[in-house]
């Protein structure tokens, strides 16, 4: 393998940029050309390369985002689009591509192998929510949650300046691990998130029962995915009941999948897109490069984005005796 291609798909996140610098230091270490494809699927399709050297990922280790930008891609869906994305591979002589990403990235990666089979791609996960089976954590993951629980441990100040409950929405359409863990960290009186029904009547007692006795402030974290339709809807609900609490609402949105990859971050995602380039070299194809138990991993696209990971039970646990 002489020419290989990187870039980064669907939602960005911490730590992208790291692993880019490394798929294409590690490249270049070996011989290869290596080629940045900007704004992912879609990149491939508009024929948007830049052939990269070592100076061109010089000094963003340490930048949020990702440098080669990230889109999601309708034509990709489609025969003529992949079509062209395949000429244009072909036409540079790429026969490999480290795709960093999640769900939706491996699903297209795996469609786009088995029409054309002489394309090996290799997947570095690459997605704040921490949602894909065959790592321990994803890239963007523990920045993410580290962003999150450094923002409630703000709120939590004024929270208790004013006597105040706030209900907190932190990123999780459908996982609620950010949700989980800056909520323990942080000291949360509940936590709600999508892997878990939401037993209102529970949260209602808890509040009159335990809050209200024993705490002049409080803090609720609702991942956006869970059944109850988010912060906004339960802090409404809460508030109907017990008209007498003051009671916020504050999502955090967006501002968790921006800022500085934590050192674990960096060092994480440099050694999976290391490992990306050396798994194209010794012919793997259609694998997740992932960490378990700080060893790193192979797992089949089909397999990561299939099998989701379980919230862990003793966490739950933890929140309701910690609470």
């Amino acid at each position: 393998m002489k020419k290989i291609a990187v870039f980064t798909s669907g939602g960005d996140a911490p730590g992208m940029n790291a692993c880019i610098r490394a798929v294409v230091r590690t490249g270049l270490y070996f011989g290869m050309e290596v080629y940045g494809v900007y704004r992912g699927y879609e990149g491939l399709i508009k024929d948007d390369f830049e052939k990269l050297a070592s100076k061109s990922v010089s000094n963003i280790i340490q930048k949020g985002g990702t440098f080669l930008h990230s889109a999601r891609s309708e034509r990709f869906r489609t025969k003529e689009g992949r079509a062209l994305a395949y000429k244009n591979l072909t036409a540079r002589g790429i026969d490999g591509i480290v795709a960093i990403g999640g769900d939706g990235t491996f699903t297209g990666a795996n469609v786009f192998m088995n029409e054309y089979p002489d394309i090996s791609i290799v997947g570095c996960p690459g997605t704040i929510d921490n949602d894909l089976f065959g790592t321990d954590y994803t890239i963007g993951y523990l920045t993410a949650v580290n962003t999150a629980m450094n923002a409630i441990d703000n709120i939590k100040d004024t929270a208790g300046a004013h006597d105040r409950l706030f209900f907190v929405e932190v990123m999780g359409r459908d996982a609620g691990f950010i949700a989980l863990r800056s909520g323990i960290a942080t000291g949360a009186e509940a936590i709600m998130v999508p892997e878990t029904s939401t037993d209102k009547a529970v949260l209602m007692e808890f509040l009159e029962n335990n809050y209200q006795k024993k705490k002049s402030s409080g803090i609720v974290i609702v991942a956006e995915g869970d059944e109850s339709g988010g912060a906004k809807e339960l802090a409404e609900m809460v508030q109907e009941k017990y008209p007498k609490y003051d009671i916020r609402v504050t999502i955090l949105g967006h501002v968790q999948r921006g800022g500085r990859p934590t050192c674990l971050e960096r060092v994480n995602a440099s050694r999976m897109g290391l490992e990306a380039v050396k798994a194209l070299m010794n012919g793997q194809k259609g694998v997740m490069i992932g960490m378990v138990n700080a060893q790193i991993t192979y797992t089949p696209f089909n397999k990561a984005t299939k099998h989701h990971l379980d919230v862990n039970k003793s966490l739950l646990e933890m929140v309701e005796i910690l609470s």
